[in-house]
């Protein structure tokens, strides 16, 4: 959490209120409403989709309770759409989903490390934060066995990053009334 230690003696009116509490599950809500963007990649989306169908469940319990959902072909297309998402303003964060798998004429882990990394740039670049659920397994074969182990940790993944989305724009959200307050910076 990006809170800063205050000296207890320091003057009250510094101290930022706390924020209010869910009382059902114990999420804070946000002072203000927050727009998610969530980037879907289309290969392999019956598996990719359960971390979508996961995150808006995770992310309705948080709070983020509005989410925009774009589908783009594969995982290669995400920080493109992604970059141009931040751009608008619109949206205090992007997340990011997609499963790329060896195959083609590049090898997925090029793929993967190319995305992860463009998908950072936009976040420095933008100052908006963008949350992947871009995943490459080891190997994958298209068994039933392997889409069903996958579509599980799809599910997993998809509760994780509404957290940690969630979470994040928490943070930023009281860093920038502490800046905005002159206590940092």
């Amino acid at each position: 959490m990006n809170q800063m230690l205050q000296d207890p003696r320091s003057e009250a009116s510094q101290t930022p209120p706390p924020v209010p509490q869910d009382p059902v599950k114990g999420y804070p809500r946000f002072a203000k409403p927050q727009r998610v963007a969530f980037v879907q990649a289309c290969w392999h989306r019956d598996v990719v989709e359960e971390a979508r169908i996961a995150f808006l469940k995770e992310a309705e319990a948080r709070h983020l309770n509005h989410v925009d959902v774009f589908e783009v072909p594969g995982s290669f297309e995400i920080p493109l759409h992604a970059q141009v998402l931040a751009k608008t303003r619109r949206y205090t964060a992007i997340v990011a989903a997609g499963l790329v798998v060896d195959g083609g004429i590049y090898r997925h882990e090029f793929v993967a490390d190319t995305v992860i990394k463009a998908l950072m740039d936009v976040q420095l670049r933008t100052e908006v934060p963008v949350f992947s659920a871009v995943l490459t397994p080891q190997q994958f074969h298209e068994t039933e066995v392997h889409y069903d182990f996958f579509r599980r940790h799809f599910a997993i993944k998809g509760v994780e990053v509404a957290a940690a989305c969630a979470e994040t724009l928490l943070g930023l959200e009281r860093l920038r009334g502490q800046v905005a307050a002159g206590i940092v910076g």
